[in-house]
């Protein structure tokens, strides 16, 4: 009897720590890439990057978020009730060549989010839902996304990538494989001072407002560029998961000084994507942690109380 009892105080145990896992499979990737940045990437390292292409041209990038939808920047989907010649590749890493890995969706429904106007205005984010689920492989994945309690502070290191230009009117040459970018994360208020400084190329300034957050360097050189549009800035956390922080939006120039590129900031905007998409989990830090660690120590007191009457 007591073996039998341990055994089941064991299963209880692995119940809660498979229960926790299973509360944030986002964010993890199978195929590791050493970063070097504006390089290319390595085949499968960011599961969640997605090419948006229209009538077979990219277009814009965006990161799958579950089976079913698709984060993206607005100004991707210029009449968002027409998008019967966009389709959606997950899984692709060769934008002019044989993608072994990639799966292919057509888009079932686009939601702009209801302010939008224009990306300098902010609220340039739209959730596509796709014709039908992919299927989760070594090579897609889906990235998590923040609650509005999760903080990107200036200097974290964080991730861009995409498949656009690699510098002002440079196309990525064939076979444009995907790009990887390390950048820093710049605070609102840094962003704001540098978009202030009059340049002979951007004489006007820019704000910087609070749904945007900003990544790359003060002197320019390394930057997303035309054809990012849509893409994510990915960082990693404290127990490895990877968290998206922004969406690429806009910028003057590529890489010019005082110019870093601007994104959509994700924490503002974690309840409009809660309530558009309910059944999406968002990646919350420590309250993650926390919730893990209450369900492993309520079913090891479960297991032990079990034990004990049945003694």
């Amino acid at each position: 009897m007591a073996s039998k009892l341990g055994v089941i105080a064991v299963l209880l145990l692995i119940l809660g720590l498979w229960e926790c896992e299973g509360q944030m499979a986002c964010g993890r990737r199978v195929i590791s890439s050493r970063i070097m940045g504006g390089a290319d990437s390595k085949v499968g390292a960011w599961p969640w990057q997605v090419d948006l292409q229209d009538n077979g041209e990219h277009v814009c990038g965006g990161s799958l978020l579950n089976e079913n939808w698709v984060l993206s920047a607005a100004h991707c989907f210029p009449t968002p009730s027409a998008v019967s010649t966009y389709r959606i590749y997950i899984g692709r890493y060769a934008l002019n060549g044989f993608n072994l890995y990639e799966q292919s969706r057509k888009i079932s429904q686009v939601l702009v989010h209801p302010s939008y106007q224009d990306p300098h205005t902010g609220f340039d984010i739209a959730l596509v839902q796709l014709s039908s689920a992919v299927a989760f492989t070594d090579y897609i994945q889906p990235v998590c996304l923040p609650t509005s309690a999760v903080l990107f502070p200036e200097g974290m290191e964080c991730w861009v990538t995409g498949w656009g230009n690699v510098g002002s009117s440079v196309s990525l040459p064939s076979p444009g494989n995907l790009q990887e970018l390390q950048l820093p994360i710049i605070s609102q208020s840094s962003c704001y001072q540098m978009y202030q400084v009059p340049t002979n190329l951007h004489p006007t300034p820019s704000n910087i407002l609070s749904d945007m957050i900003c990544a790359g360097f003060q002197q320019g050189q390394k930057d997303a560029c035309q054809g990012d549009s849509g893409g994510p800035l990915v960082c990693t956390m404290i127990n490895g998961t990877w968290v998206q922080a922004g969406i690429v939006s806009w910028g003057d120039g590529c890489g010019d000084p005082n110019r870093p590129g601007v994104y959509v900031y994700l924490p503002a905007y974690s309840d409009w994507i809660k309530q558009t998409v309910p059944t999406l989990e968002l990646y919350g830090g420590a309250q993650n942690s926390l919730a893990c660690s209450l369900s492993v120590c309520l079913n090891a007191v479960l297991s032990l109380l079990l034990v004990a009457l049945l003694r």
